[in-house]
């Protein structure tokens, strides 16, 4: 594949991520977009190091390590889905007015 190619299907990603993100009320859904964000991000950085640098393996280990922090954060994410919604019985983001108390 091209460089072109693939940037386009990273801004593709991204803003799919960003419409995604902005446009739903559920906890979930938001971080898929935001995920989706990342994604697109990581593919577009990845791509560049990649086609750039004559395929240096710095750039693929830059890839993975970040994959693996994207895990750690949406694992992270979702157990706080998952206490909100244990405290509050709120799943969307309209139902909490307040994250103190």
């Amino acid at each position: 594949m091209t460089l072109q190619a693939l940037i386009v299907v990273a801004a593709a990603l991204f803003g799919i991520g960003v419409y995604g993100a902005l446009s739903q009320q559920s906890f979930v859904m938001i971080m898929m977009g935001l995920e989706l964000m990342l994604n697109g991000t990581i593919l577009a950085g990845g791509s560049m190091w990649a086609l750039t640098t004559g395929g240096s393996p710095k750039g693929q280990m830059l890839v993975v390590v970040l994959m693996t922090v994207m895990a750690v954060e949406a694992a992270m994410g979702f157990a706080l889905v998952i206490g909100i919604y244990r405290v509050r019985k709120a799943d969307i983001t309209e139902k909490i007015k307040r994250l103190k108390g």
